[in-house]
């Protein structure tokens, strides 16, 4: 057996059956130039506009593109679009798409695609539904260019299509971006910088991404997602190992070259190897939440909401993963600690834990004891120990809790569910949000409370509604800041999303990798890797 391949068993051995196929396959892998990376969670479902996970977005920048992009000073700059003009009255934005845009299987990209794709997302999408309210036309110019018109002047069209997740904007040919909104795609086609190997695809162990050698990318240098999207590496391999030790003891022994997000206990024992590089992820940090099915009992009731937010305190929630507190905060902003419309509404309520309040609360609802089924990821090193805590908080202040233990994908598929929680529902779940994208009103899909079009929970409050739309409307920075405090107001006290505190993961990688680039999301463009 070659060094090469030597190398390249440990790691395909968690992945591949022991048969001659599978060496063959790692051999021909080890020819290439291939960044090994294991993410912060397996890669199971492939649509990245009908699932929020970081995960299904991060592959949907492996393989899509977006019509414009967020760059590190939170500006809007194109990206497969090359410009765009605004009309006098601001109503109509007409766009011009980049020359040489091709999708993966050698056909052209063209407005028609573009129009399919954000009619698909603008379903999805609580900032999209909210633009889709606002126009009144999207229209094929020709072959290269396309028109957005408005019932009403507004800035919101290109803050929609640079929104960096949650989901972003990824277009897709038109015949796959047909496919109803409610039914996941079944085609992987993109116009971005890698291709998506389906036939290595395992569920959940192992995901490969060739080079797209037709892919022209922008001049600009690469900043946050805007900018050239220059890869250097022939191949990337996302693959799942066993628990994080051997990760961590993988990348030391230089049998991967990226761990996503290393466990903080893990921390010290990674950061002092000279061959490894420990940086934040997922800048500017992020923001865990808990949210409630306010569909069902017993969390239709207000008061009952509001016991679970007294009882449960951010700082025993934060501990519970993170030993050091140099990388978590508590703070009661629903648009993050950092966000130019940070609010501190509600911080009696949601920081500290208020055990007597809890139970008086229950009383007055008149709580019958109805179990909280509380879903538990088991396999996320950032949102595995909370659950635990948050149940053992809500059983000390009367409520009767049934922690159910699953997988993360599992968890994010049973979410969608709207069944009794006796019959696969559930009541009850916690989630890790990148900052960036709850920084704004329109931004946050977690404030966005239309109902049974909102995100998992489904949250019927007309006035947050209301008031995210007169938010968009507004200009003036100070009528945004009321607008955005009002808004923080109404979903605090309705238990629309909990915050439970902020923190900033951490990544490793090896020192044979360079231009790995600070961003929201975990990119594999922009980077180069030497010989050993």
């Amino acid at each position: 057996m070659s060094h090469e391949l030597a190398k390249c068993s440990p790691v395909r051995a968690l992945s591949l059956s022991a048969s001659l196929s599978a060496v063959l396959i790692c051999a021909s892998a080890a020819q290439a130039q291939t960044i090994t990376a294991v993410m912060g969670t397996p890669l199971r479902i492939l649509d990245p506009i009908i699932n929020t996970s970081s995960i299904a977005r991060d592959h949907g920048y492996m393989i899509y593109d977006t019509l414009l992009a967020t760059d590190a000073q939170n500006k809007v700059q194109p990206q497969m679009v090359d410009k765009w003009t605004v009309s006098a009255d601001g109503k109509t934005y007409d766009f011009a798409l980049r020359a040489g845009q091709k999708w993966h299987d050698g056909s052209p990209v063209k407005a028609e695609d573009c129009i399919a794709s954000i009619k698909r997302w603008g379903q999805k999408d609580t900032l999209g539904q909210v633009l889709m309210d606002m126009v009144s036309e999207l229209k094929v110019v020709d072959d290269n260019n396309f028109r957005v018109v408005l019932k009403e002047a507004s800035p919101l069209v290109l803050q929609a299509f640079a929104k960096v997740s949650g989901p972003a904007l990824f277009v897709m040919p038109k015949r796959v971006a047909d496919t109803p909104s409610s039914q996941p795609i079944k085609e992987y086609i993109g116009s971005g910088p890698f291709k998506f190997v389906l036939a290595e695809f395992k569920p959940g162990v192992k995901a490969v991404y060739e080079k797209n050698k037709d892919y022209v990318p922008r001049r600009e240098p690469a900043s946050w997602i805007a900018g050239g999207k220059v890869v250097h590496v022939d191949r990337v391999e996302w693959v799942t190992m066993p628990d994080h030790l051997t990760t961590a003891n993988a990348l030391l022994n230089g049998e991967i070259d990226y761990m996503e997000s290393v466990p903080f206990d893990l921390l010290p024992m990674v950061a002092k190897s000279k061959d490894l590089k420990v940086v934040p992820t997922g800048t500017p940090g992020f923001q865990a939440v808990y949210r409630f099915n306010h569909l069902i009992p017993p969390f239709d009731n207000k008061l009952i909401r509001q016991a679970a937010m007294h009882a449960i305190a951010q700082e025993d929630t934060l501990k519970a993963f993170i030993s050091n507190p140099k990388y978590y905060k508590t703070c009661a902003a629903v648009f993050g600690c950092s966000s130019p419309y940070a609010s501190n509404y509600g911080a009696d309520m949601i920081i500290p834990a208020n055990v007597k309040k809890a139970q008086e609360l229950l009383k007055q609802a008149k709580y019958d004891g109805t179990p909280v089924v509380l879903l538990h990821p088991t396999d996320n090193v950032s949102s595995v120990a909370q659950p635990v805590v948050m149940a053992q908080a809500l059983r000390k202040a009367g409520f009767k809790v049934d922690l159910q233990a699953m997988d993360l994908q599992t968890m994010q598929t049973r979410r969608a569910s709207q069944k009794p929680a006796s019959e696969g529902g559930w009541n009850m779940f916690m989630t890790i949000i990148r900052s960036v994208d709850i920084m704004d009103p329109m931004r946050s899909y977690t404030v966005a409370a239309n109902g049974k079009k909102a995100w998992f929970g489904w949250p019927d409050v007309p006035q947050i509604s209301a008031l995210r739309i007169q938010f968009a409307r507004a200009t003036k920075p100070a009528d945004q800041k009321r607008l955005a405090e009002e808004i923080q107001k109404q979903v605090i006290d309705e238990g629309v999303v909990v915050p439970l505190g902020e923190f900033q993961p951490q990544a490793a990688y090896s020192k044979r990798l360079t231009g790995v680039l600070e961003s929201p999301i975990s990119s594999f463009w922009n980077i180069k890797k030497s010989a050993k």
